[in-house]
């Protein structure tokens, strides 16, 4: 098949998120399938940095509306073998008014939104589109255009309305970003009228790009089988239950688990950790080297003397070290790791790595635990993909409290490293890590620990039931190993994927 594959980010030429590893993986995954598959994204500013050695190729030119004028869109190809991680054509769509800016792909330098992001990827959304219909000039023409978040939402409505039109398949990375705009962004884009009822793109008198991928894509994915349940939810759906529920009866809704890039996230090949491992061969040396590594590095980024390192290295590095990387909001329960650490630090000999950037407020509170406990939490705000991946490699366990998580990867990639996750009950991560219950662990089947609600007190039962049996070191061998055996590799979301693309229920 032909797979136009429409995304706002795609590692490694820009992340912010999940979405971006994903745009980076399954594509590639597709081709591996004998599929022809083309990402087609905006040239941002950094991208269009990282391509300029690349000598992309000029293969279109469309004039596009937006609000009040018309931008002409060049398009461009960047060949396969430029980015072998991505292994597929990389299209770009350059319109430098909306995409030639600093910051990323979201927001401006001060950590604002752009303030013209509706229609920046509306008209994205409109030249995706154009080509999609084949009317640029361009000698190909998919069969599905693979659309994702609401920041191509609108490429589905758009291609509703027309005829001999190719397939549409629209994902849900996460339903808490609806990209919701005035009625007056609908009308300045002299969108066709006909897309405005609450049947169509209208959401309590606004303009919805999420709504326009739930109502007119021909199927409907999400990230995770239990997430899929979970957005017909009230509690999840963000006032969508009822179109989500209507489509999921239809069998038009399908939860497909992400997969991880396993040349990229796998400790035997990683290039970004000191010393490499497989479940095979120095799994439990090299862990403890890296994690050797790990303390080391953080010293220096926490300013900890070397007089203080040197007195306290060795019992850091008996200590049980857990490790959190991701963003700092309240989705991902920060604030009752927060909450659960005095305790923690009081009554365990347990240590802590954070790496991540979001709400001031939970950078703030981290950093001053950090200053307050030089010897026992350590914390990078920002983002780093080298220490994401040396945390996996060196700490012993992984936190991951979510309150709510569509897909979650970095359980996978813990699972990957032989760091058993700490989860919450939801999303992916339910579908994903499996309890460490004396049952699971006799029949080889437990990978982590998992708790069912988002507090406190249940975090901190969980996080007492790891320290016990990281005590019991045959037995946490055990379950490294369990883990590690695990297999999360694209290829077997890649043929659900395509069982969708035909029409297929997954």
């Amino acid at each position: 098949m032909k797979v136009l594959f429409a995304t706002s980010e795609a590692h490694p030429l820009i992340k912010t998120g999940g979405l971006a590893d994903v745009s980076g993986s399954l594509p590639k995954a597709l081709k591996a399938l004998k599929n022809q598959v083309r990402i087609i994204l905006p040239a941002y500013r950094a991208v269009l940095d990282k391509v300029a050695d690349k000598s992309p190729k000029h293969i279109a030119r469309v004039e596009v509306g937006g609000c009040g004028r018309h931008y002409q869109a060049d398009v461009l190809e960047v060949k396969a073998k430029s980015f072998p991680s991505l292994g597929v054509p990389i299209w770009l769509v350059d319109i430098p008014e909306l995409f030639d800016r600093p910051g990323n792909p979201y927001l401006a330098q001060d950590g604002t939104d752009w303030w013209d992001n509706g229609e920046r990827f509306a008209v994205f959304s409109k030249v995706v589109a154009e080509i999609a219909m084949g009317r640029v000039g361009v000698k190909w023409q998919p069969d599905v255009v693979h659309t994702n978040d609401w920041q191509t939402g609108l490429v589905n409505a758009l291609l509703s309305l027309e005829q001999d039109r190719p397939r549409t398949v629209f994902t849900i990375h996460n339903m808490a970003y609806p990209g919701n705009y005035p009625e007056s962004l609908f009308a300045q884009l002299e969108l066709p009228w006909s897309l405005w009822h609450m049947n169509g793109v209208e959401f309590w008198g606004h303009f919805s790009m999420l709504k326009s991928g739930l109502i007119y894509a021909d199927r409907i994915t999400t990230v995770s089988p239990t997430y899929a349940k979970e957005i017909c939810l009230n509690e999840y759906a963000y006032g969508f239950e009822g179109i989500l529920q209507e489509r999921s009866q239809k069998g038009h809704l399908i939860g497909i688990l992400n997969g991880i890039d396993d040349q990229v996230w796998n400790p035997e090949v990683d290039e970004f950790i000191a010393h490499q491992y497989s479940v095979e061969k120095g799994r439990v040396s090299a862990k403890k080297k890296n994690k050797a590594k790990l303390l080391e590095e953080f010293s220096i980024l926490n300013h900890v003397n070397e007089e203080e390192v040197s007195a306290n290295f060795d019992r850091w590095l008996e200590a049980p070290l857990f490790g959190f990387v991701g963003r700092l909001v309240w989705q991902k329960g920060v604030d009752v790791v927060l909450e659960a650490l005095p305790n923690l630090l009081k009554h365990t000999d347990a240590n802590f790595i954070f790496v991540g950037s979001g709400e001031k407020y939970f950078e703030e509170k981290l950093m001053e635990y950090s200053q307050h406990y030089p010897k026992r939490i350590w914390t990078y705000i920002g983002y780093s993909e080298k220490l994401g991946h040396e945390v996996e490699a060196g700490a012993d366990m992984f936190l991951m409290p979510s309150r709510f998580e569509p897909c979650g990867l970095n359980q996978l990639y813990s699972l990957a490293y032989g760091t058993p996750p700490i989860v919450n009950f939801t999303g992916g991560l339910a579908d994903s890590v499996i309890p460490a219950t004396s049952e699971n662990l006799a029949n080889h089947l437990a990978t982590g620990f998992v708790f069912y609600e988002p507090a406190a007190y249940a975090f901190e039962e969980a996080v007492h039931s790891a320290l016990a049996l990281f005590a019991k070191k045959r037995t946490w061998q055990k379950l490294q190993k369990i883990g590690m055996q695990q297999s999360f590799d694209w290829r077997n979301s890649a043929q659900q994927y395509l069982k969708v693309y035909q029409g297929e229920e997954s």
